[in-house]
């Protein structure tokens, strides 16, 4: 306990000097900015209707933003040695607070994943992707400074069943709040840090095996994703039950054609796309900006996956390199099922899109993302 104190303070008086990244920055306030004008143009007709006035969803989510932005801030003057120090602390809350949902979490849909803490409700499974991420990087590179180099990266128990079991720790608890999409997600992001840690993929490819059976046992199994299948399947055939988000989602990314309605002129944001602020929003982005405007805002996610991905090849550090490059994945997994979600890719499993959709833990564990990021770009400025 003393040593783990002292490593903190340690970490603390650590200077990391230099300036982060500016790009990066930039990228992230682009991002920010559009999607927050995006929520307003989505959700003002909802907000009127439900709230008795158009600015209820974007007058929260301008709060949750410059919270957000100013968590960044704090977060980019962190050290990553302290970082790494907190890693263990920030997984062992996570675990407290997911096995405290099921006992006195809030429920709605039928699920039980939120905390309510008066006005503010958080949902620990957004607390648990960034966790895993940083705590499999902290894993990887202790193991890499003593017994793991010397036995290698071929070990099996070393270097790949004690980091799954610590994704399995996460994901057991958000199986039991019946997040599918969660348990998918917080899985993904697991299984690209572990690959990229550089594992024998004879290894990692029998663990992943073995999860993506067990996924698709529950969803099969499970009567609430058993029924989400269904309707993807055939949306057509339960139009008011079910297929109704599916159904008008595609409807509005088909009626927005090339060059789309134009900003703020969607018509299906009138009561007919469900939560159009949330999970849906790049519905509502493909009707007003048509193909031009979602293939333009693919290529800002593009280009800040690209520019965290060269982040971390500029550090000469595994917990930095690997913490990035989790980071990164996480930011192009959501894009992608949100996006195969709203095409009736796959089925609909509630995916948000990474700063546009509106929220508030969600939004604030990502700027706290950002924030490590801007960090780790110090320290490879610095290095270089």
């Amino acid at each position: 306990m003393f040593k783990a104190l002292k490593r903190i303070r340690l970490a603390c008086q650590n200077d990391q000097s230099g300036a982060f990244s500016r790009e990066l920055l930039c990228l992230v306030l682009i991002l920010s900015l559009a999607g927050s004008a995006m929520i307003f143009s989505a959700s003002y007709a909802y907000a009127e209707a439900r709230y008795g006035t158009p600015y209820y969803f974007i007058l929260r989510q301008s709060i949750w933003l410059i919270v957000g932005i100013a968590l960044m801030l704090a977060v980019s003057t962190l050290s990553t040695d302290l970082l790494y120090c907190l890693s263990p602390i920030l997984y062992g809350i996570t675990i407290v607070l997911l096995l405290a949902v099921l006992v006195i979490g809030s429920t709605g849909n039928g699920a039980q994943r939120w905390i309510s803490l008066g006005p503010i409700t958080i949902q620990p499974s957004e607390i648990g992707k960034t966790a895993l991420v940083l705590i499999l990087s902290y894993y990887y590179k202790r193991n890499a400074e003593s017994a793991f180099r010397q036995r290698g990266r071929d070990s099996f128990v070393s270097g790949t069943l004690l980091p799954f079991l610590l994704i399995g720790g996460i994901c057991l608890l958000v199986m039991l709040q019946k997040h599918l999409s969660g348990l998918i997600i917080i899985g993904c992001i697991g299984i690209s840090v572990m690959f990229l840690s550089g594992i024998r993929l004879r290894f990692l490819g029998i663990l992943g095996a073995l999860a993506s059976i067990g996924v698709s046992a529950l969803a099969i199994f499970t009567d609430y994703t058993k029924r989400r299948i269904t309707i993807w399947q055939n949306p057509e055939r339960y139009p008011l039950d079910g297929g109704w988000q599916t159904l008008q989602g595609l409807m509005a990314i088909g009626s927005g054609g090339f060059f789309g309605r134009g900003f703020g002129k969607s018509l299906l944001k009138f009561s007919y796309v469900s939560e159009p602020a949330n999970d849906m929003i790049f519905t509502i982005l493909c009707e007003e900006l048509g193909f031009l405007g979602a293939l333009g805002t693919l290529f800002l996610y593009a280009l800040f996956i690209r520019l965290v991905f060269r982040i971390a090849e500029r550090s000469y550090d595994t917990f930095s390199r690997l913490v990035a490059l989790g980071i990164g994945c996480k930011v192009g997994i959501q894009v992608l099922l949100n996006v195969a979600v709203v095409t009736n890719t796959i089925p609909n499993t509630g995916i948000s899109l990474p700063f546009f959709s509106y929220g508030g833990s969600s939004l604030l564990m990502l700027f706290a993302e950002m924030g490590i990021l801007l960090s780790i770009s110090r320290q490879a400025c610095h290095n270089n």
